[in-house]
């Protein structure tokens, strides 16, 4: 009977602690995105866990990150289609990382990297742009094995989107996960094509809408998300506030809060 106590208690601690131990994440309200995370200021190598952490840090409401595939089939976080003279789809991971990043890093795998984005992080969502594959049949095994991946580490709730160039990736995404958010880069897609297709919003260059700045108007009456990228001189940070969007991703996420806090100060 003691045995049993004992072992009670032991299960129910142990619930106590897994219950507790649990992250609740709610996206900061402010519409700032780091691209490729908050590298810039500090000097940290982009797409690196450490410029993760510090978007975080600075309580952005997302980090932007870059997902490729190498030739073994393991999800990296790089931007580029080669690294450091390499190119990714025909070298294997361990070819890849005897190379470190700038900061002593080791090449980040897409598990690391979501990994680290979920500890200690209550308010910055993880946007995953998948970069589309030259090879054939390569974009639907992205597509595939990315959503896998925030499965298996029942990480669903810390990424705040899945963006990318590739119609059929974001498409797919949402084939496979209904409740997805997927946001198209192209730039080539009108809001009502978006919509139809069930697309969560576009996320476009800043020049692109603003020469198609009818666009915005559209997308907001048929209730569409709105990104611009990549916003980094106060003109075009101003503009996409002016014009109240969504999201501004950018390279300069603190001149973003400043001129946010501008605006604020004018509208008070």
């Amino acid at each position: 009977m003691r045995c049993f106590i004992i072992l009670y208690l032991c299960l129910g601690l142990a619930s106590c602690n897994s219950t507790t131990s649990e992250s609740v994440i709610v996206f900061a309200d402010n519409p700032v995105i780091a691209h490729r995370g908050a590298w810039k200021a500090k000097g940290f190598p982009k797409n690196s866990i450490a410029a993760l952490h510090e978007a975080i840090r600075l309580n952005c409401t997302g980090s932007e990150f870059d997902v490729r595939m190498t030739a073994d089939h393991v999800l990296i976080v790089t931007h580029d289609a080669d690294y450091e003279g390499l190119e990714i789809e025909t070298s294997t991971y361990e070819e890849l990382a005897k190379h470190k990043l700038p900061n002593g890093e080791t090449l980040p795998t897409l598990r690391d990297f979501i990994s680290a984005g979920m500890i200690n992080n209550t308010t910055t969502g993880l946007v995953c742009e998948i970069k589309p594959s030259k090879i054939e049949g390569r974009n639907i095994e992205l597509a595939n094995k990315t959503v896998a991946m925030v499965k298996e580490l029942k990480a669903e709730a810390y990424i705040s989107y899945y963006i990318s160039f590739s119609y059929d990736v974001i498409k797919r995404i949402k084939d496979i996960d209904a409740n997805a958010k997927v946001l198209y880069l192209d730039g080539s897609k009108a809001p009502e094509e978006l919509k139809n297709d069930g697309i969560t919003g576009l996320d476009y260059l800043v020049w692109k809408l603003k020469h198609k700045e009818h666009w915005v108007k559209e997308a907001k009456d048929l209730g569409l998300k709105l990104n611009g990228w990549t916003a980094n001189k106060e003109e075009d940070i101003d503009w996409l506030l002016a014009h109240d969007f969504d999201y501004i991703t950018t390279d300069e996420p603190e001149l973003t809060f400043e001129r946010i806090k501008v605006a604020s100060e004018r509208t008070d």
